[in-house]
């Protein structure tokens, strides 16, 4: 597959970021984005009109920090947090769970086993075993207890990471609500994603008439498949080259 036939003015882009846009880290702070994405995501703001936005499980503080100068729309948290193409936050209409259970159970399996990373972020709480592989089954025993006894919360597995989020919010909940706004009204939806995490927005969009892009291994519901996040980012940079080229001899 590549982005130079997918991507066309008509298009909507909605991008993961962690393992699609960049390579994934040992530690959430520890990713590094390459020099060229910035103005590659620019290019392709640009090229689609607006119509570009990040879906990710992060919160939108992080990616306005990673991607700076860039402000794209973004979708925080796994859509817990919402900011339009005009700039404005506008979280989706959901109640806040108490994480105080989900907290307290973490917390304190962290500190039996320091490997384990404890991540708050503004609606949810992520529980990191990427530096201790082993504990993959007691980190989902513990966080599915805790949730279990929070009302209002689920919880939501990934690569190396078990987290609890709001019931009511997802990426395809997310997608959905951009598509009701412009810049992205009316347009096809693409959606590249790379974890389990992404799922729903795969079959979101291609519910909507677009497409679902994974990257990596796994199985998936995604129709189309890139092996990396650099396969990812090379396509996009060879898309760009080839609108600007073909503007240029219009």
């Amino acid at each position: 597959m590549n982005f130079v036939d997918i991507l066309s003015p008509a298009c909507a882009l909605f991008l993961d970021f962690d393992g699609t846009l960049v390579d994934i880290a040992p530690e959430p702070g520890a990713v590094v984005v390459p020099c060229s994405l910035v103005p590659t995501l620019s290019s392709l703001q640009g090229y689609l009109a607006g119509a570009v936005a990040v879906v990710s499980g992060r919160p939108i503080r992080e990616i306005d920090q990673y991607l700076s100068p860039l402000q794209l729309p973004v979708a925080g948290v796994h859509g817990a947090e919402r900011r339009s193409a005009e700039g404005d936050l506008d979280p989706l209409p959901v109640s806040s769970p108490s994480l105080e259970e989900v907290d307290r159970a973490a917390t304190g399996l962290a500190q039996r086993h320091p490997e384990l990373l404890v991540e708050r972020k503004s609606a949810s709480l992520a529980l990191h075993y990427r530096r201790a592989p082993q504990y993959e089954q007691l980190c989902l025993d513990v966080m599915e207890q805790a949730v279990e006894q929070s009302p209002g919360l689920v919880l939501l597995r990934g690569k190396m990471v078990v987290e609890a989020k709001p019931g009511g919010v997802s990426k395809g909940s997310a997608i959905e609500a951009f598509l009701r706004e412009p810049p992205f009204v009316g347009r096809t939806p693409v959606f590249v994603g790379d974890d389990v995490t992404d799922e729903i927005g795969f079959s979101t969009v291609q519910r909507l008439g677009g497409l679902g892009v994974k990257v990596g291994e796994g199985p998936t519901v995604a129709w189309q498949r890139l092996s990396h996040p650099g396969a990812l980012r090379l396509e996009f940079e060879r898309a760009v080259a080839a609108k600007v080229a073909a503007r240029a001899s219009a």
